[in-house]
């Protein structure tokens, strides 16, 4: 029936076997009167380890870190080219390309473990870090699926301006930097909320600016849309999401090539010190 998998924390101590349902199909259940439902369900619970990697630039101002991240894991379902292969691989290029620059600030690159599995990697790395640690970190940028075959061109929304809830001071020049890039490239872009489902959730928890790229998932794509970015309106932004579909077929060369280049540009700016957050 299409049901997904639900992955419980190693927190959970509810005993309870659970399930999990996409809105699609509660959707249609909720609309088919009369209906009656079995369930036959398999459950397996089992402990396992992940890693994050994090590389970083010898030099730099320690007390100033500029920090990515994208997250390595796929749903166990499909093999996650465009999620999130699409973020992490714009990422890699990213790195290797400014190990040949020598920046102002320090660089950290992550790639999260078990990023499908509620954060995990992510949560780990910021709980870990200590007060100083944390302090030094200026702000944190998230690349979280960058090349959706439908496409749209999605900025956190640092502000709230769109959606009511704002990063932590300095999120909204990061979401300015972005649309400045679009414009410069002659393209449209939209804010797309902090709704916590990707790995800046654990930084701004923590009080860490943050920003970063989207180019849509599950949704559905309207004609306002389709008239700013092209592509198919009453389809999603990304058909194989959380699908076995999701392989090198799935993505589009234009948005991940756009984005990538988004990734640098950020980066190195902020790198150089020729872009800083302004903290209120």
């Amino acid at each position: 029936m299409g049901i997904p998998g639900v992955t419980l924390g190693d927190g959970y101590t509810g005993g309870i076997p659970a399930v999990n349902a996409t809105y699609d199909l509660g959707a249609q259940w909720a609309q088919t009167a009369g209906l009656t439902m079995h369930m036959n369900v398999n459950v397996s619970r089992v402990l396992t380890t992940t890693e994050n990697v994090i590389a970083e630039s010898k030099g730099g101002d320690a007390s100033n870190v500029v920090m990515a991240g994208a997250h390595l894991d796929s749903v166990e379902a499909g093999p996650g080219i465009n999620d999130n292969g699409s973020g992490s691989s714009a990422l890699i290029e990213t790195a290797e390309q400014m190990a040949k620059v020598k920046p102002k600030n320090k660089v950290r690159f992550a790639w999260w473990g078990a990023e499908e599995a509620s954060l995990v990697g992510s949560t780990h790395y910021v709980g870990s870090l200590s007060e100083e640690e944390a302090a030094a970190i200026e702000l944190y940028l998230n690349f979280d699926m960058i090349g959706s075959p439908n496409y749209g061109l999605f900025i956190l929304d640092g502000d709230g301006d769109a959606f009511g809830t704002a990063g932590p001071d300095g999120s909204d020049d990061i979401e300015a930097l972005f649309e400045r890039y679009y414009e410069e490239q002659g393209e449209i872009s939209a804010a797309k909320a902090f709704d916590g489902r990707s790995d800046y959730a654990p930084f701004t928890a923590a009080g860490i600016p943050a920003g970063g790229l989207f180019t849509g998932a599950e949704v559905v794509k309207t004609p306002q849309q389709v008239e700013w970015w092209g592509g198919t309106a009453g389809i999603a932004f990304d058909p194989c999401y959380h699908a076995a579909c999701d392989t090198i077929a799935n993505l589009s060369a234009h948005a991940l090539a756009l984005n990538a280049d988004a990734v640098a540009y950020a980066m190195y700016l902020y790198a150089s010190g020729r872009e800083a957050i302004n903290l209120n």
